[in-house]
């Protein structure tokens, strides 16, 4: 395509997307599948990008940029970090280059906080807080990033002063699997029971400690007093972000907007969690903010 300018790339561990962007940041074309790193690590990194560069016949000389865990450790090449407290602006300074490659392929560091009682890392979620807020940014914020990993950020004044992980996703795929509660949520309907879920949310945000206790209620409840498989999976997915949301809210000021980035399913559900606790906030869509990073890291990169 004559008016493409650039690939963005969004290289998560069990996800791809890629987008082929024009100078205004607009998208000319999308590609999605599920060969995130796991899979890119036996494929072959340069052999899945090039088979989604020609469905979309990308000319061979058009660059690429590159965040997440395809510049980890165990993925294409290792971009590294940058250390908290980290202005969003050194995310662009940062960008490694891929070598042997005939185009022109930078992957973005992600972020560390090296602190021995409180280390922590995020690899693609910089980009989306660059997305977000802009490389010169003077926003102060609280930000929710929910996912697999999700992630609570605190941003002063473009830059991230320190940062959270929870493995509330993971926690939840896990119990949901291969746990006893498997069998309470076998064949939940898709609708979401609210009622369940705002309840244990306010349940969990209450009592934090008593998480696990809560969880086996799933069960007992269940047996005792019967109840759908739908409300036993927001039970457990309320008290798990409950659970998170007890400890990422540690110092929001009452009545200050929380920054929310997220899509899809989990927007809608950190929103209604949100809003079970009467906490204000603010919602970014996270394919428009990854996006949008990588738009000003391919600009800052190449000068468009």
């Amino acid at each position: 395509m004559s008016d493409a300018a650039y690939v963005a790339v969004d290289w998560g561990t069990s996800s791809f997307r890629l987008w082929l962007m024009d100078a205004e940041g607009r998208v000319l074309g999308e590609r999605r599948s599920d060969e995130g790193m796991m899979v890119a690590a036996q494929r072959g990194f340069a052999v899945v990008l090039q088979s989604h560069l020609d469905a979309l016949d990308v000319a061979a000389d058009l660059p690429v940029v590159v965040c997440g865990m395809a510049g980890a450790r165990q993925g294409w090449v290792e971009a590294g970090y940058v250390d908290t407290p980290a202005r969003l602006s050194d995310i662009l300074d940062g960008a490694v280059a891929v070598g042997g490659q005939a185009r022109d392929i930078k992957i973005l560091p992600g972020i560390a906080q090296r602190d021995a009682g409180d280390p922590d890392v995020m690899r693609g979620e910089e980009t989306q807080l660059l997305g977000a807020f802009g490389a010169d940014a003077r926003d102060d914020a609280i930000v929710c990033m929910p996912g697999t990993h999700s992630k609570w950020v605190h941003v002063r004044a473009g830059t991230v002063e320190r940062f959270a992980t929870f493995m509330t996703g993971e926690l939840f795929s896990a119990i949901a699997r291969d746990t006893i509660l498997a069998h309470a949520i076998a064949g939940a309907a898709e609708a979401i029971d609210r009622d369940a879920f705002g309840s244990a949310v306010a349940a969990a945000f209450a009592a934090p400690a008593r998480a696990a206790n809560l969880l086996f209620r799933v069960r007992s409840r269940q047996l005792l007093l019967g109840g759908s498989a739908a409300a036993a999976r927001e039970t457990i997915s309320g008290t798990l972000i409950g659970a998170e949301l007890a400890a990422g809210l540690a110092g929001h000021v009452p009545g200050s907007a929380i920054t929310l980035i997220a899509s899809g399913r989990l927007q809608l559900l950190y929103q209604l969690a949100l809003e079970t606790l009467s906490i204000p906030l603010h919602c970014i869509d996270a394919d428009d903010a990854v996006r949008r990073g990588l738009s000003r890291a391919a600009a800052a990169i190449w000068k468009h």
